[in-house]
């Protein structure tokens, strides 16, 4: 059997950074990361046997807990029929159909691979739809790693600037990738004006810890782009179907002209998917201008998987995603309460976030500032040493599953209250 420090060791000579997303590193907390062996409900076991309960559940994906026998089953049933074809598939079809009938407004969408991919064809579309090459985001939000939106970014990026002389976060991006690219900050409804073809944003900002939007931000970015014609687009890879049967749109009352999907959609198998209204998506190859392909969209493993945790997530389920939050950000807060430290333990339905200090962040700079008060990594490996996994990165958040009881909860709370305290003792 391998140790973790042994498969580190072994991935650095072959993988750059021996990982292959760069948050899985640990920079961000120090040490080596653990290397999963296998997954079941609410636990992961490292490849040296330790069981942990875990808060990451794949950022979100596996919101019906780890190896669920009816996604198991139902992707183990698909794979006997062939993993991949290039060809149309029913299950493409039944997840689409799915997909529309939870959200008004989205009459139809496009599967392909990951939430970067969905992103990328996302903008270009509302480009191409409008005739216009200017995109807005704001400053936290992260929509993947293709060029146009790597800047400002949250997430393992956390880097760029406010303003529309934009920095890319990356080498290798260059200045004209991100020369129509404007970065606002979050939380704070910006002026357009009519060079601006789509403004993106995640509704609920979880890629810069947890920061929810403040009452009338949306309903101001929905107001700012009707009054200069540009299109509206919820980055809802995280949020989709996860906030509520229709996401973000259903949950805060305000409709975009564009989504993008992931994670959940695809029951722990890479996916992705954007949409719109027919008119909008009808700009879109073969019926249209826009050009967008994939050999492996609408993947027959992740269309079967994705519609099988769609299928299982109805209202009980909502109801016990949002209890089993609530309880756990109620615990956290009198855990550092009762061991003197300061933070604040943001929730927004099913979805916890942590920051340090006395005030919840609105934003990507006061989110940073609670960043570098230092005490995530500390805190992280508190709470690992104990027996619980949380994202190896300060910017990140929990994702409470299904699986996840009132006892592996009570777990969570003890053990981050002797870290709290740990960490109290030591200040």
């Amino acid at each position: 059997m391998s140790t973790n420090e042994e498969l580190y060791e072994r991935g650095l000579r072959v993988i750059p950074g021996g990982v292959n997303s760069p948050v899985r590193a640990f920079r961000s907390v120090g040490g080596t990361p653990y290397f999963v062996a296998r997954a079941e409900g609410p636990y992961v076991w490292d490849c040296e046997g330790r069981q942990l309960v875990d808060m990451v559940q794949s950022y979100g994906a596996s919101i019906l807990g780890h190896a669920d026998p009816q996604v198991v089953s139902a992707v183990r049933e698909a794979a006997g029929r062939g993993s991949t074809y290039g060809a149309p598939t029913e299950g493409e079809v039944l997840l689409a159909e799915e997909l529309t009938a939870r959200y008004p407004g989205l009459e139809q969408v496009r599967l392909v691979s990951s939430g970067t991919e969905a992103a990328m064809s996302a903008l270009r579309l509302a480009r191409g739809v409008t005739g216009r090459s200017r995109a807005l985001k704001f400053s936290g939000n992260y929509h993947g790693h293709s060029d146009a939106l790597l800047a400002a970014a949250g997430s393992g990026v956390a880097e760029g600037v406010i303003g529309t002389d934009v920095v890319p976060d990356s080498a290798g991006v260059t200045a004209g990738a991100v020369v129509d690219t404007i970065v606002a900050p979050y939380n704070v409804v910006p002026t357009l004006d009519e060079s601006v073809a789509v403004v993106c944003v995640e509704p609920v900002a979880a890629n810069m810890g947890l920061v929810p939007p403040v009452p009338g931000f949306l309903e101001g970015l929905r107001a700012e782009c009707d009054r200069v014609g540009a299109l509206l687009l919820y980055d809802e890879v995280i949020t989709g179907c996860r906030l509520a049967p229709g996401g973000a749109t259903e949950r805060f009352g305000v409709q975009p002209d564009v989504w993008c999907f992931g994670k959940v959609i695809g029951g722990g198998l890479p996916v992705g998917a954007f949409g719109a209204s027919a008119d909008v998506m009808a700009a879109l190859a073969p019926t249209g201008p826009v050009y967008q392909a994939g050999t492996l969209s609408g993947n027959p493993l992740a269309t079967a998987a994705g519609l099988t945790v769609m299928q299982a997530l109805d209202a009980d389920a909502y109801e016990q995603l949002e209890t089993t939050a609530k309880a756990l950000a109620t615990g956290l807060r009198l855990a550092f309460d009762a061991a003197g430290v300061p933070a604040v333990v943001p929730r927004c339905g099913p979805l916890v976030g942590i920051f340090f200090g006395s005030e919840a962040p609105i934003d990507f700079d006061s989110a940073s500032e609670s960043v570098a008060i230092g005490r995530y990594p500390a805190f992280f490996h508190g709470m690992l040493d104990r027996g619980v996994a949380l994202a190896p990165g300060p910017y990140e958040i929990m994702f409470p599953s299904l699986a996840h009881t009132d006892a592996h909860l009570e777990q969570v709370v003890g053990v981050a209250h002797e870290v709290a305290t740990e960490l109290a003792r030591s200040a």
